[in-house]
Parts: C-alpha cells; sequence; structure tokens
C-alpha cells in the first residue's frame, strides 16, 4: 500500500473522536506532501532542525506538532509558528515557551508530557508535580501559554497489561485535573498511542494518537 492508502486505512480504523497526528521525523518533504495530498493536516515532528527546514516547504495551513525533548535555546525558532508543543516536560521549558510567546505576540497550545513509563530515558512531569500545577494555579503565570492537555509515552514493552496500566493511570490523572475545576475550558486532550500501542490508548481514553510508521514505513536513520 502507498502512504494514502495506509492513511484511509488507518483513519477508517479510529473513532471519530481521535485526532491523528502523523509523525513525520525522518521523512522527506515529498513523503509529507503525499500525507498531505491524501488530506492529512496535521504532523509532528521531534527534531528542532527538521521541523524548521521543512516548514517554509510545505503548505501553510498544515498543523505542527512538536512531539520530542523540547531545549531551551532551540523553543526560539520554532515559536513563530508551532501549533502545538507536546512534550512540556518541565518548567523551565514551560517558561521559555512562554517568553518566546510573548516575543512573536503569539499563543502557544501545549500539552504538559507526564512520566507513565517505567524506563527512566522517558521524560516528564512526576503525576504529583503535574497536579499541584493546577491545584496550585502556578499555570496563571503563562498567559501565552494555552495548557490543553496532557501527553505520555509508555513503556517500550510486548506486555500489553503493563501498556494499559500506564494509559490508565494517565487518564485517572487527566480526569482528576478536569474535575478539579483548576483546568480550563481549553483542557481537552490526552495524546496517548503511537502505532504500536495506539488501540490500546484509544481503549483507555485517549483523544489523539501519534503514528508514523503505520503511514510512513521506516525510517531510515
Amino acid at each position: 500500500m502507498n502512504i494514502a492508502q495506509r492513511l484511509i486505512k488507518l483513519k477508517a480504523s479510529l473513532p471519530p473522536y481521535i485526532t491523528l497526528v502523523a509523525v513525520s521525523k525522518l521523512h522527506p518533504v515529498e513523503v509529507l506532501q503525499e500525507a498531505y495530498d491524501a488530506g492529512q493536516r496535521i504532523f509532528g515532528e521531534n527534531r528542532v532542525q527538521e521541523l524548521t527546514a521543512k516548514y517554509p516547504l510545505l503548505p501553510s495551513d498544515i498543523q505542527w506538532h512538536f512531539v520530542g525533548t523540547l531545549q531551551t535555546n532551540k523553543v526560539k525558532y520554532i515559536a513563530p509558528f508551532i501549533d502545538t508543543i507536546q512534550s512540556i516536560d518541565s518548567l523551565n521549558v514551560l517558561k521559555e515557551v512562554e517568553k518566546q510567546a510573548a516575543k512573536c505576540n503569539r499563543h502557544i497550545r501545549v500539552f504538559l508530557e507526564v512520566h507513565i513509563a517505567e524506563e527512566m530515558t522517558k521524560h516528564g512531569f512526576a503525576f504529583d508535580e503535574c497536579l499541584n500545577l493546577f491545584l496550585e494555579n502556578k499555570l496563571d503565570n503563562y498567559p501565552h501559554v494555552i495548557v490543553a492537555g496532557l501527553m505520555g509515552m509508555a513503556t517500550f514493552t510486548d506486555d500489553a497489561e503493563q501498556i494499559q496500566h500506564e494509559f490508565q493511570t494517565l487518564k485517572r490523572l487527566f480526569d482528576e485535573i478536569k474535575q478539579s475545576g483548576k483546568a480550563g475550558d481549553s483542557f481537552t486532550e490526552l495524546s496517548m498511542g503511537m502505532s504500536d500501542d495506539y488501540p490500546i490508548a484509544i481503549r483507555n481514553g485517549s483523544t489523539m494518537i501519534r503514528v508514523g510508521t503505520l503511514i510512513f514505513g521506516e525510517r531510515e536513520y
């Protein structure tokens, strides 16, 4: 199957409330254009240098999501155009996004990344730390940032029960934040699930999945 056929097949299998982010890292702009021509409008990248190189070469109505670890000194390069930063994993990054968004006179949508996996190589806020940002009104200090949801990555494992448990714990945190009344109307998205585990994520409350390999095939590193 080509990219258009894979996209159509994948989208047909998804519930209508699921937003699909096509993770296009390490794929050339020609491949992204194929997905765009097949109707995809939301793309995810995890490297600032690659994203800033692709951005001017592709249609202007693409919604770019940054999904990788973001260094504070790189925020300024994507702040003028990024739609959503899914990987806010520390207050230092959040502060820099606020600073650069203010300079650009923009409001940037972000998700707080929560550490749900057993692997220490994965990033994110601890559960209590994330919850307290809302309960203690700390996010009021970032008027140019719209905290629109949470993001998490499960452990890379074949153990479906473990993956399900990790997604369930993130969904409980998401619900607790929503029910606290501290998050605001913009807090609507739970981004969890990738090519290998998105069906489990959807069953456990995901509203957004980040899929690369199933759409574009294996990457060439």
